[in-house]
């Protein structure tokens, strides 16, 4: 399951909704990415994600599917959120299910690698002294090329 929301998630009913009735799962790894109050500048107030409706949701899909053709998986559910966000407030999840924890942790490392570089997602923070955009960074772009060679 892929989704764009604006909209809280609920992390307990996602992982809930994972494996419900399901008795192949052995391992569920996962990631939940929140808004920080410091980024490129100190003092984020808020986080406004915008991105391309369809789309997004297309190349989370594809991402998706690369982990499901790398390893045996048992389920993935990808949620990400878009609109205002404020300090705390949780932005991505990312729930991997499989019979081994090996397949689930790396699986779920690969998707948030990719998303972070490949969904059309774009980061305005809010700050003291102004708004900007967030750049992309070197770090992200590293751990997509590991990868791709690997």
């Amino acid at each position: 399951m892929v989704r764009v929301q604006q909209a809280p998630f609920d992390l307990n009913a996602l992982y809930h909704s994972l494996s419900a009735e399901r008795t192949d799962i052995g391992a569920v790894a996962s990631f939940v990415g929140r808004v920080r109050d410091f980024n490129e500048q100190p003092d984020v107030e808020a986080l406004t994600l915008e991105h391309y409706p369809g789309m997004t949701e297309a190349v989370l899909t594809r991402i998706v599917e690369q982990a499901e053709q790398r390893w045996s998986l048992a389920n993935v559910i990808v949620v990400h959120r878009v609109g205002r966000l404020t300090p705390g407030d949780d932005i991505v999840v990312v729930l991997v299910a499989s019979a081994h924890r090996h397949a689930a942790f790396e699986a779920c490392e690969f998707i948030m690698d990719l998303l972070k570089t490949q969904a059309p997602f774009w980061k305005k923070e809010h700050t003291r002294q102004g708004d900007y955009w967030v750049s992309e960074r070197h770090s992200d772009k590293e751990a997509r090329q590991r990868w791709e060679q690997g």
